[in-house]
């Protein structure tokens, strides 16, 4: 196999929420990677634009993860379509901004509905398999939110902080199995969401962006070209891991333009 040219040649891959921001990076980058792509995620439209740019004979499945029954329905699907699946990317996500004592219950269910729920029951769907052939690389986009402890955000954390702690026990689990488990950190990643209320950031917010150690804010292709090394043999040596892609932000800060 060429490490440095296809790396995922003949394998599989399923990324959630892959319609956009990193999930469409990720899907293109494991595409180049020569892998085949299912898409998933709420927007057909969307989902179809994104296979149209890739070469691999992607899949197209559409689910919405808040619902009930929707993360095993997918497993299922996906093991219908298309047989084994090789490589994971759970990379949908769902925000809500609020002080703790705003918490809505509605809220709350739906975001761990789609943020934890499933997660562990798409692995729980294709994990298996994997353990069936004894490989397999699953790989959870959790947020740098979860090794700090951002404003405003509790409820979001939580939920990431729940896949970094799963990561490890999944890893711990599966390891012997021949499955390895990681998870991605990402800091401000400028995603369409976040460009379209770049202008209504928060003090806080503008001033994490001045303390990003690289000098520049985060593109979707460096987290997906992450993920890609994880679903590599290249990373055949790890598991257990929550990596932050942050451009230092988190663990080596700067400040800059006189902030202190």
């Amino acid at each position: 196999m060429n490490q440095l040219g296809r790396p995922l040649d003949s394998r599989t891959a399923l990324v959630t929420g892959s319609s956009r921001g990193i999930g469409e990076a990720t899907a293109r980058a494991l595409d180049e990677a020569g892998a085949r792509v299912i898409l998933t995620g709420r927007t057909v439209a969307d989902l179809e634009r994104v296979a149209s740019g890739l070469g691999n004979e992607p899949v197209i499945i559409p689910a919405d993860l808040s619902e009930a029954g929707e993360g095993t329905r997918l497993a299922e699907a996906a093991i219908s379509m298309v047989g084994c699946v090789d490589v994971l990317v759970n990379n949908a996500g769902f925000p809500i901004r609020g002080a703790p004592e705003e918490l809505v219950e509605a809220e709350l269910d739906r975001i761990l509905a789609v943020n934890v729920r499933s997660i562990l029951m798409l692995v729980a769907g294709l994990g298996p398999a994997m353990i069936e052939r004894g490989s397999g690389s699953i790989i959870n986009v959790s947020s740098v939110a979860s090794l700090r402890g951002p404003i405003g955000r509790v409820a979001y954390t939580a939920t990431k902080g729940a896949i970094d702690a799963m990561t490890r026990a999944l890893a711990a689990d599966w390891g012997p199995k021949g499955v390895r488990v990681n998870a991605v950190n990402p800091g401000i990643i400028k995603t369409a969401m976040f460009e379209s209320r770049q202008e209504d950031m928060t003090d806080v917010a503008q001033a994490m962006a001045r303390r990003v150690a690289l000098g520049r804010l985060g593109e979707p292709r460096d987290v997906a070209d992450v993920i890609v090394f994880l679903a590599s043999d290249a990373a055949s040596y790890v598991t257990g891991q929550t990596i932050a892609i942050d451009g230092g932000m988190v663990h080596a800060m700067t400040v800059q333009e006189g902030s202190g």
